[in-house]
């Protein structure tokens, strides 16, 4: 299996005052910090080796998850540095530990998933890049994602359109020369990286038929714990 980047660098705004002292990443879910949840949820899924992007409050991070062993995994760390670089920035700022090819989820995710299937996708496709989709409707979140046919034809999260019926699903798959493009003296988005592949005909796609769950938000939040309790 791929190693894993999981981008927890963020300031998690929309969760303070709580973030202003425990990085979202620790904060509580289901009686534990929510990293404790994600973590076992990817060694369920056979995954080896994690890499937590990290930035805010990541010294807690880090003295939480260690060196992984009490996860079952190998955690490494790579940290933003002295100023914010975005979710591509900060891929591209820890290529040198990610190696030729890697996968990525968000820090605030927890993707109940067939990593396997979908890592798997992703070698067979020849691609640079690959995105999971959900057919989320609108539902859980505003869909951004025009999916037919085993392939994306259109993503944007400012310009949606009624075709856009599938969300981006928060599990990516990349090579390294996927973020040959990136800048490296500046902030730079994922969802650039994934829509300068798709312009090119590198973006493969694999649709998952679980839904997500996200603590980007109190509710959020609420929806996980007692997705995790059932």
């Amino acid at each position: 299996m791929l190693p894993i980047a999981i981008l927890a660098g963020g300031l998690a705004t929309r969760l303070r005052p709580v973030t202003e002292t425990v990085p979202k990443a620790l904060i509580e879910v289901a009686g534990e910090p929510f990293l404790a949840h994600q973590l076992r949820l990817l060694r369920r899924h056979g995954l080896e080796r994690v890499v937590l992007l990290v930035g805010y409050l990541g010294e807690q991070i880090q003295a939480f998850a260690g060196d992984g062993r009490a996860f079952g995994l190998r955690v490494e760390y790579a940290f933003d540095g002295p100023r914010l670089l975005g979710t591509a920035g900060a891929l591209r700022r820890a290529l040198p530990v990610l190696g030729d090819a890697f996968a990525v989820i968000y820090g605030d995710s927890y993707l109940p998933c067939d990593y396997r299937a979908a890592l798997g996708a992703f070698g067979d496709s020849g691609k640079l890049g690959l995105m999971t989709v959900y057919r989320n409707e609108g539902q859980w979140d505003t869909s951004n994602v025009e999916f037919t046919g085993g392939r994306i034809l259109a993503y944007d999260k400012a310009n949606r359109t009624p075709a856009m019926r599938h969300i981006d699903y928060g599990l990516g798959a990349f090579q390294r020369a996927a973020f040959d493009q990136v800048p490296d003296d500046g902030p730079s988005d994922l969802a650039a990286v994934y829509q300068g592949l798709l312009r090119r005909g590198e973006l493969a796609a694999w649709e998952s038929p679980e839904r997500f769950y996200e603590i980007g938000s109190v509710e959020g939040a609420r929806d996980l714990g007692e997705f995790l309790k059932s």
